[in-house]
């Protein structure tokens, strides 16, 4: 049984899990209420950061790399094309994108909402993080004009990724999704693993419940 520490990015993995049928835990990480006090988790990872997940003896941190290892080490999956299937490079591209250019720099952005003091909140560092979201979210959509998937044809463990990052930029009101973006997200979020692993994150679950609720 593959144990995934927090949720968060750990959805990624947590949806991962769940499409490609692997049995899993989640053992929840509060980051906000004394990080310092989870002996367990530290132990797992002293860096005090989430995801990460313990798979027998290895462990991993680091939800893209966590993904990569889980389709090799428990592949091969329909979900990760294989380096000689003329769609690898843009699977590969994007499923690095969703966490460097896209996620990562809204969470700049999240950060500094939720931590700085007021007169830091608007700075030189959040603009500069909304264009590299900006920018990258070019590239998503013209990839997305050209196919139905990330990647191309078919669903791939890409779209997870950037799914989460859209989803992430959405749910934090750092960014609105246009009418392309909004469909592909529901195309991907369709899936019953997503749903499954919506059930398995029931924190994520809940946020996404209140942030959909407010919109109404």
């Amino acid at each position: 049984m593959i144990t995934v520490y927090g949720e968060g990015r750990g959805f990624r993995v947590v949806w991962l899990l769940e499409e490609m049928g692997l049995p899993y835990r989640v053992r929840q990480v509060d980051l906000l209420s004394g990080i310092e006090n989870d002996a367990e988790f530290l132990a797992i990872n002293p860096a005090g950061f989430i995801p990460a997940i313990v798979d027998g003896d290895t462990v991993m941190v680091e939800s893209i790399a966590i993904m990569e290892y889980l389709l090799a080490r428990h592949g091969p999956s329909p979900l990760a094309p294989a380096p000689s299937d003329p769609d690898y490079p843009a699977y590969l591209q994007f499923l690095v994108m969703g966490e460097a250019g896209l996620a990562g720099a809204i969470n700049a952005i999240v950060a500094t909402n939720i931590l700085a003091p007021e007169a830091e909140k608007t700075n030189w560092t959040t603009g500069w993080a909304l264009g590299t979201f900006e920018s990258r979210l070019d590239l998503v959509r013209r990839q997305l004009a050209r196919s139905a998937y990330i990647a191309g044809d078919s669903f791939t463990a890409a779209d997870i990724s950037i799914t989460y990052a859209l989803e992430f930029a959405q749910r934090t009101g750092c960014f609105t999704l246009s009418d392309p973006e909004k469909a592909y997200v529901a195309r991907t979020t369709a899936r019953k693993a997503y749903a499954r692993a919506m059930d398995g994150c029931p924190g994520t679950k809940a946020w996404a419940a209140e942030v959909a609720a407010r919109q109404v």
